[in-house]
């Protein structure tokens, strides 16, 4: 079984990593644009990802984009499917997902996470710690749904928009593209 690399190395890696140490799974490599002087779980530094060289590295691995920023982990996400392939999904032991939920891949679903039935989400979208998703929301990729966020039912999240810590929507709200809340 291959081990997972990290794409990027910070905060947002650090709660990536606790999520797949939570399932078992082996995290050994990080890629950057520099060798980070904190390395608080000893990874091995592969190189910038930008770097051809550092892709053929990172074949011998599964990866995951642990990028925070919506529009950057974008970039850099599809650069990385075009010639990798797609990324794991992160998904803490502790969070409840309905099994009819449909969800892409490179998807981060923090500790304490509720997705309740006939929730949609894309690609490359984080679900931060705590969040709630309740019935048949759409979630669009590389969205941000932040730490204590819930979201009531058929709640429509456009790409790459963020909606903030402790926010609550209310139902049938729609919400565009490249959105802050």
């Amino acid at each position: 079984m291959k081990t997972i690399a990290l794409i990027g190395y910070s905060g947002h890696a650090y709660v990536a990593f606790e999520i797949f140490f939570s399932q078992g799974l082996i995290v050994s490599a990080y890629t950057d644009t520099e060798e980070k002087q904190k390395n608080p779980y000893v990874l091995k530094w592969l190189g910038d990802e930008n770097n051809q060289n550092v892709f053929e590295e990172l074949r011998s691995y599964n990866y995951f984009v642990s990028i925070g920023d919506n529009l950057l982990r974008q970039k850099v996400s599809k650069k990385l499917i075009s010639e990798l392939g797609q990324p794991e999904n992160a998904l803490h032991k502790t969070a409840i997902i309905s099994r009819s939920m449909n969800a892409g891949t490179g998807n981060m679903f923090a500790a304490g996470v509720i997705i309740n039935p006939f929730v949609k989400i894309g690609n490359g979208v984080i679900c931060n710690t705590g969040c709630i998703i309740e019935h048949e929301c759409e979630i669009g990729d590389y969205a941000h749904i932040a730490p204590g966020a819930v979201l009531c039912g058929n709640v429509s999240v456009g790409e790459g928009s963020f909606i903030g810590a402790g926010s609550v929507v209310k139902q049938g709200i729609k919400i565009g593209k490249n959105v802050d809340r």
